[in-house]
């Protein structure tokens, strides 16, 4: 057994350290982002690289993709923060403008289609081997959670506090799909996820809202 195959044996399953220290990295980057800590980002590239070992492991393409596009997000999201943060100002979060919710909303709808064609004639969603029409669904949800995932971390990265809604919209269809594949484990960490993002969401609307009168606040990646 190599070091990418090691892990322990719980409850009857054989759980990958990489899967376990990848999820734990996954879950400490929304509390750092809570923060506004530029950790956010670095601590964002490990999880990725360790959800993406684990997943070439268990054959899981879609999914190991998607870590390759955290990982790339990763990269840019921390130099957003940095250029947001120099000379040690505090980095400014804010609402979205309109044509930037438009364009969140619309790359999720085109990005689904087009990534849910992708993920069916490639069969890199579990979802295409299910015949039709539940195959369809949960292709197009897979779809849907990849690139929700991924518009909510460059909007995080943005600094934009409608990233955090954006999460929410994903979650909802992520912890109800899981459950109802009998992921439990999957289906419980969305859940958490799900409250974290709840908070970090009034947590940031309460610091935008708090800044708006102090003068010299920058935007981060305008």
């Amino acid at each position: 057994m190599n070091w990418a195959d090691a892990g322990f044996n719980a409850f009857g399953f054989h759980v990958l350290w990489t899967d376990l220290i990848g999820n734990i990295a996954a879950l400490s980057t929304v509390l750092l982002a809570m923060r506004r800590s530029i950790w956010t980002w670095p601590v964002q590239f490990t999880g990725s690289v360790l959800l993406f070992i684990a997943s070439v492991n268990a054959g899981i393409t879609g999914n190991a993709l998607k870590q390759v596009l955290f990982g790339v997000l990763a990269v840019y999201g921390w130099w957003a923060w940095r250029r947001g943060t120099q000379g040690g100002a505090q980095l400014a979060v804010r609402p979205a403008r309109a044509w930037e919710r438009a364009a969140l909303v619309g790359a999720m709808l085109a990005g689904t289609v087009l990534v849910g064609l992708l993920f069916y004639v490639t069969k890199w969603s579990w979802g295409a081997e299910v015949p039709l029409p539940k195959g369809a669904f949960l292709v197009a949800a897979d779809a849907y959670i990849f690139v929700g995932s991924a518009v909510a971390t460059w909007a995080q990265g943005r600094a934009l506090v409608d990233f955090w809604i954006v999460w929410v919209a994903v979650d909802l269809v992520g912890v109800p799909l899981a459950f109802s594949s009998g992921l439990v484990v999957s289906g419980a960490v969305y859940g958490v996820f799900f409250v974290l993002v709840v908070i970090g969401f009034v947590k940031w609307l309460k610091e935008y809202r708090a800044r708006q009168d102090v003068p010299g606040s920058l935007a981060v990646a305008s």
